[in-house]
């Protein structure tokens, strides 16, 4: 698997889980910045997610991993953004489609709904699978147009 720059960052409800991955992405060599937060706290899920996106902002190769309890609080945080394309998974296979057919660049979990093993599992698919391209790309450069100013709201 290719050595990435993956940013991480969670609520407290993701904590733990965010910690293992860390640890384990760290092990293998990837460049692992942890954006916080560091404890159990009470912490507001929507200020770490800006953290994120804007930490991706600023390096375009790199991916995402947000982490808070179901994991879609943090995932309407970071897909707030229109160079994000967060996927809440569970699943290898849903890590593998977001990225061959959505080019996704963040991958959240929730700590409450997944297995440490399964959420490594997720995290290994999502960093060694690549975007196909191809039809899928229409779609995706779709994404990028939606916004207020493009819908008139």
């Amino acid at each position: 698997m290719q050595k990435r720059a993956v940013y991480l960052a969670s609520d407290h409800a993701g904590c733990v889980l965010k910690r293992s991955v860390c640890a384990y992405l760290g092990a293998l060599g990837h460049n692992v910045t942890d954006l916080g937060p560091d404890g159990d706290v009470s912490v507001d899920y929507p200020d770490f997610g800006v953290k994120l996106a804007m930490a991706l902002h600023d390096d375009h190769q790199a991916f995402g991993i947000a982490v808070c309890g179901s994991g879609v609080g943090i995932s309407i945080a970071v897909n707030r953004f229109p160079w994000i394309r967060a996927a809440l998974v569970s699943s290898p296979k849903a890590a593998s489609l977001s990225r061959e057919h959505n080019d996704a660049n963040v991958l959240a979990l929730g700590e409450r709904f997944i297995v440490p093993d399964l959420a490594i599992a997720c995290v290994d698919t999502f960093l060694s699978t690549e975007f196909e391209g191809g039809r899928h790309q229409r779609r995706v450069d779709k994404l990028s147009l939606i916004d207020a100013k493009r819908w008139n709201i």
